[in-house]
């Protein structure tokens, strides 16, 4: 009774003592209600993390990516200013005091904010992976988010000036006006730089891929930087074209073909029987079983010339390297070489031309 007692008389207290103009009880309710805000809100972030971590990969591919991150980044430091904004409604602060918190909750808001769109981007802008055929492209993308990061922190400092009553109109004036010459001056670096961005989000080949381009140029990809990609051509020379202007290009990837297509035109003499001409296909057909990676698709007699009867045909081979390739339509040709042979199928003789 004496522990009730003391309660009561403590409370009887409180309640007529000033403190910064509330009553020392109103503080105390305060207090009790900014945290168990703060404690409810913990304990909800810390479930619904656990149930992210719980669901795994299917949260990602039904697009929960991003609010897994914010929860995930969500720190003490947010909520507890949250929790101090609904426990000061409580409270009749003056005009100074409440000023002085709302910047104070103001600035671990603006702090929450740009820890939440650090980690977007960082979310956006995530390396597919760390193996060497991706570490180029990665090290583009870290550039990216270094760049953001700074916009992001440079945005913060600027509203957190502008909360604490700064005037920053002055500022932003005089770095628009910079950032425009800047921006004049460094063209075509920024043009390169965010086609490099491009190349490294849509990711249209990987380093290792072999490529034409609709200007001529043939290569494979041996490095990609921020201002350009390095191709190795056939003919053995590096190949440096910036990366604005293969953002523009139309390009063909060979590195992600899984089949390789031949396509053959074969001329046989224009005395070849009728007989011999039906068995052509199966002797294409029968060259083509020869060889594993090969399949047959088709061969049909398409034109009578005047240097032989042509026929034309198809087949795939289930390879992406060319030297395999080639190797695999050396074989079905060769094949097809004996075939004929074997039926004394002659291979119509080029036309020759005479002057007059």
């Amino acid at each position: 009774m004496d522990l009730i007692s003391r309660a009561l008389t403590w409370f009887n207290s409180a309640a007529n003592q000033q403190f910064y103009g509330n009553p020392l009880i109103d503080w105390v309710y305060a207090l009790a209600l900014a945290l168990i805000t703060f404690a409810v809100l913990w304990l909800l972030r810390a479930r619904l993390a656990r149930r992210a971590h719980a669901m795994g990969d299917s949260a990602r591919t039904r697009g929960l990516r991003l609010p897994l991150v914010v929860i995930q980044h969500t720190h003490a430091t947010g909520l507890m200013a949250l929790s101090i904004v609904l426990s000061s409604k409580y409270l009749e602060l003056g005009h100074r005091a409440d000023h002085l918190t709302t910047a104070a909750i103001i600035l671990l808001l603006l702090w929450q904010a740009g820890v939440w769109a650090q980690a977007a981007v960082h979310l956006v802008l995530e390396p597919s992976g760390s193996s060497a055929t991706d570490r180029n492209a990665n090290s583009v993308v870290s550039v990216v988010q270094f760049v953001a990061r700074l916009v992001i922190w440079a945005v913060v400092l600027l509203l957190a000036l502008d909360s604490l009553g700064f005037q920053i109109k002055t500022l932003l004036a005089g770095l628009g006006i910079g950032g425009i010459a800047v921006a004049l001056s460094v063209q075509s670096v920024l043009g390169d730089l965010l086609a490099s961005v491009s190349i490294a989000l849509d990711k249209p080949f990987a380093v290792g891929d072999s490529l034409t381009l609709d200007n001529g140029y043939t290569g494979t990809v041996e490095a990609m930087s921020v201002k350009s990609t390095r191709l190795r051509s056939p003919s053995g020379e590096q190949l440096i074209i910036s990366n604005a202007e293969l953002s523009r290009a139309r390009i063909r990837n060979f590195g992600r073909v899984t089949e390789r297509r031949s396509v053959f035109h074969v001329r046989v003499a224009q005395t070849t029987a009728a007989a011999d001409l039906a068995l052509i296909p199966m002797i294409v057909s029968e060259a083509c079983a020869g060889h594993p990676l090969v399949l047959f698709e088709r061969t049909h007699f398409v034109a009578f010339g005047n240097g032989g009867l042509e026929f034309e045909g198809t087949f795939l081979v289930s390879t992406r390297d060319n030297a395999v390739f080639l190797d695999a339509q050396q074989a079905v040709f060769l094949g097809i070489t004996r075939g004929f042979e074997k039926q004394a199928i002659r291979l119509a003789s080029a036309p020759q031309s005479f002057a007059s």
